[in-house]
């Protein structure tokens, strides 16, 4: 039974209920974390990530790219990536779907950070190499503006060395990458260096929502670039800081899922938290029925996918889950 939760619409301070409602759909045929999904041409892919579920020998690391279709709700698989690869960024822009940097396993270590720009060759069923990022980029957060891709924040390494977590440091970069072109270019760098945030487009503007430091923990900082100015804007901060979660944008809000902690035994956060950009406020609206972090979520026919990730902190208890949340607006009055 959903629960009617009341909110203020578009500053008019009527009351309107808000129905949140989950349906669990069916799950991944691989489960995965630490992935980065999204919608190219009408279905879901995600492509890689980490489980537990994957055997050692593996270095519990998928190639496997798996494609959600909403119209038949059932999964299949795509073209394997060129190599098992976690953290990587799968973003569609201008009908191509692109995979940027991740981890793979080279150097003597699974957390070997790249800077593949991959593309998936449609005609030919296989992925391949189209560019290379300026350095290794991991855990970083995209968006698509004006038909170029926006990468900001992430991990890169700190030295020679790269083969282990241990070797990345966190980056404050911004870069803009051009599909046509394949050049990447300097763009407005962040205030600070961080991770594992999640990121959208709301207006033609970036948002960045939490986020973790490897030193300093979880962020509870929001910010958005507008690149009509070209500059980041901190707004109102989360209620409660976090990393490795997840958002997407549905009726004009943004909506936050999961997420991990560390601190005290670590946990997976469960509040679904909303924001609205008119107001600069958040909210929050209820609970994930199974709260993950390393997670995925994407907008799609007037709903938000969550997608993967896992149950419990760190690389165990590894999701298939595949929820589908919709949001009911109607005036009581």
């Amino acid at each position: 039974m959903p629960k009617f939760l009341l909110i203020f619409v578009m500053g008019i301070f009527s009351p309107v209920l808000a129905a949140l409602e989950w349906q669990t759909l069916a799950p991944m045929p691989q489960a995965v974390q630490e992935i980065y999904p999204t919608v190219h041409k009408g279905r879901i892919y995600v492509a890689g990530g980490l489980s537990d579920d994957i055997a050692l020998e593996q270095q519990q690391m998928t190639a496997v790219v798996q494609i959600f279709d909403p119209a038949t709700q059932s999964w299949s698989l795509g073209p394997a990536l060129p190599e098992p690869r976690h953290h990587g960024y799968l973003v569609s822009v201008k009908e191509q779907l692109f995979l940027f940097g991740g981890f793979i396993e080279a150097n003597g270590g699974r957390w070997s950070a790249s800077a593949d720009v991959l593309l998936l060759d449609e005609n030919m069923n296989s992925w391949r190499k189209v560019a290379v990022l300026p350095k290794p980029l991991t855990e970083t957060a995209a968006a698509v503006m004006h038909d170029k891709v926006h990468l900001a924040s992430g991990r890169s390494p700190s030295g020679a060395s790269n083969a282990q977590w241990r070797d990345q440091q966190d980056v404050n970069w911004h870069w803009i990458f051009d599909p046509l072109t394949l050049q990447v270019t300097e763009a407005p760098a962040l205030e600070q260096a961080f991770n594992s945030a999640a990121a959208i487009v709301f207006n033609e503007q970036f948002y960045l929502v939490g986020g973790r430091q490897v030193a300093g923990g979880n962020l509870a900082v929001l910010q958005r670039f507008d690149p009509a100015v070209g500059t980041w804007q901190n707004l109102a901060a989360m209620p409660q800081a976090q990393g490795g979660l997840a958002a997407a944008v549905l009726n004009n809000q943004i909506w936050v899922f999961g997420g991990e902690y560390f601190n005290d035994g670590g946990g997976v956060y469960s509040e679904v938290w909303l924001y609205n950009p008119q107001t600069d406020q958040w909210q929050q609206r209820g609970d994930m029925p199974v709260p993950r972090h390393g997670l995925g979520a994407v907008s799609l026919n007037k709903a938000i996918y969550v997608i993967g990730g896992a149950v419990e902190v760190g690389l165990k208890a590894t999701s298939a889950h595949l929820e589908k949340v919709t949001v009911e607006l109607t005036n009581p009055l």
